[in-house]
C-alpha cells in the first residue's frame, strides 16, 4: 500500500459492545488532534459508514467518556458490510469525506470487514480489539474482557450467599458463544465447585460425585459456572438433566447482557487508552493494514490478518487449574 499523507480519520465501533471502548475512543480522538488530524465518528459501525452517518469529533466530543460502558457512536452488526457493493460504496463516501484513514474497534468479524475495504480500495485500517470474550486470534488481551469478569464475579459473590443460606447449588451462566475464557476466569476467581467449557460434553456423572463428596465434607451448597455456548439458556437443559438423572437440584442464574454494561475496569481503561494512542501512531509511521494487540503484556502492532479470527487460546492453561482448586 502506497504511502499517504494522514490529515484526517474516522473512528467505528463494530459488533457487540464492549466496556472501554469509549476509552479508546477518547484515546484516538485526542492523540489524531495533538498531531493536528480531524477525526471523525461514524455511527452504528459499518451500517453507519454505509449511510454516511458521521459527524467531526473534537476534544470535547470525548469529554466525561472514560468513566462509561458502551460506546458513545453506538454499534451494531452489519451483513450488508459482506456484499463487496457496499464496501465500495463505504470507501466512495470515505473519500468523498477526504478522509484518509479507517480505525475499527471490534471483533473477528469487524477485521475481516475492514481488511475487505483495505485490500479492495487500497485504503488504511488499523483495527483495536474489542469484545467481552477474549476470543480474538493474536492478542491476549480485548477491551471489555476484565470488566465482564469482573461483573460476573460480584454476580457470583451474591450469589454464593443465598445459594450458602438456602444450602442449594446454583448453576451460573456467563457469556462466552465460542470460547469459555469468562467462563474459567469467573470461575477461579470465585472458588466455583465446577466450570463447565463450551467446547466438551457435560459428565453429568463427575459433577454429581464432586457434589455430593463435598456434602459429606459437610459443604452445604455449590456453584457451577457455565460458559453459554453456541445457545443461550444451556444451563436449563443441565439443571433438568441433574434432577431428572441425578436426583441433584438446582437453581439456574442466566447472567446475560449486564456482563457488557457497567463503568470500565482499570485494564479496560488503561489498554483502550493506549491502544487509541498506539492505533493513531501506527497511522503516522505508514502502517496500514494493522492492529494493537497486547503479546506477553506488551503492546504490539501486527497484521490485520494475524487477527481476522476466532481464538480460545488465552486461558487454555487455565483449566486444570480450576478443577484442582474446585476439591
Amino acid at each position: 500500500m502506497a504511502k499517504k499523507e494522514i490529515r484526517s480519520i474516522a473512528v467505528l465501533t463494530s459488533g457487540g459492545d464492549a466496556p472501554g471502548m469509549n476509552c479508546a475512543i477518547r484515546s484516538i480522538v485526542r492523540t489524531a488532534i495533538g498531531h493536528g488530524i480531524k477525526v471523525y465518528g461514524i455511527k452504528r459501525g459499518f451500517l453507519g459508514l454505509i449511510n454516511n452517518d458521521m459527524f467531526e469529533m473534537n476534544a470535547s466530543s470525548v469529554g466525561n467518556i472514560i468513566q462509561r460502558g458502551g460506546t458513545i457512536l453506538n454499534s451494531s452488526r452489519c451483513p450488508e458490510f459482506k456484499d463487496q457493493i457496499n464496501r465500495k460504496k463505504a470507501h466512495q463516501i470515505l473519500e468523498d469525506r477526504d478522509i484518509d484513514a479507517l480505525i475499527v474497534i471490534g471483533g473477528d468479524g469487524s477485521f475481516k470487514g475492514a481488511i475487505a475495504l483495505s485490500t479492495e480500495n487500497d485504503f488504511p485500517v488499523i483495527g483495536i480489539p474489542g469484545t467481552i470474550d477474549n476470543d480474538i486470534s493474536g492478542t491476549e488481551y480485548t477491551i471489555g474482557f476484565d470488566t465482564a469478569v469482573q461483573t460476573a464475579i460480584e454476580a457470583v459473590d451474591k450469589i454464593r450467599d443465598t445459594a450458602a443460606s438456602n444450602e442449594r447449588t446454583f448453576l451460573i451462566e456467563v457469556m462466552g458463544a465460542r470460547t469459555s475464557s469468562i467462563a474459567l476466569k469467573v470461575g477461579i476467581c470465585t472458588g466455583a465447585e465446577n466450570v463447565l467449557l463450551n467446547n466438551k460434553k457435560v459428565d453429568y456423572e463427575k459433577i454429581s460425585k464432586a457434589i455430593r463428596r463435598g456434602m459429606r465434607r459437610g459443604k452445604n451448597s455449590s456453584i457451577i459456572i457455565v460458559a453459554e455456548g453456541e445457545k443461550p439458556g444451556r444451563s436449563y437443559e443441565i439443571s433438568h438433566i441433574l434432577e431428572d438423572m441425578h436426583h441433584i437440584s438446582s437453581k439456574v442464574c442466566v447472567l446475560g447482557h449486564i456482563q457488557r454494561g457497567g463503568s470500565p475496569a482499570s485494564n479496560d481503561r488503561f489498554y483502550g487508552s493506549m491502544m487509541g494512542m498506539m492505533a493513531v501512531e501506527s497511522l503516522l509511521d505508514n502502517k496500514y493494514q494493522h492492529a494493537v494487540v497486547v503479546k506477553d503484556s506488551k503492546l504490539e502492532v501486527v497484521a490485520l490478518s494475524e487477527c481476522a479470527q476466532k481464538s480460545d487460546h488465552v486461558m487454555n492453561g487455565f483449566e486444570g487449574i480450576a478443577e484442582e482448586l474446585s476439591i
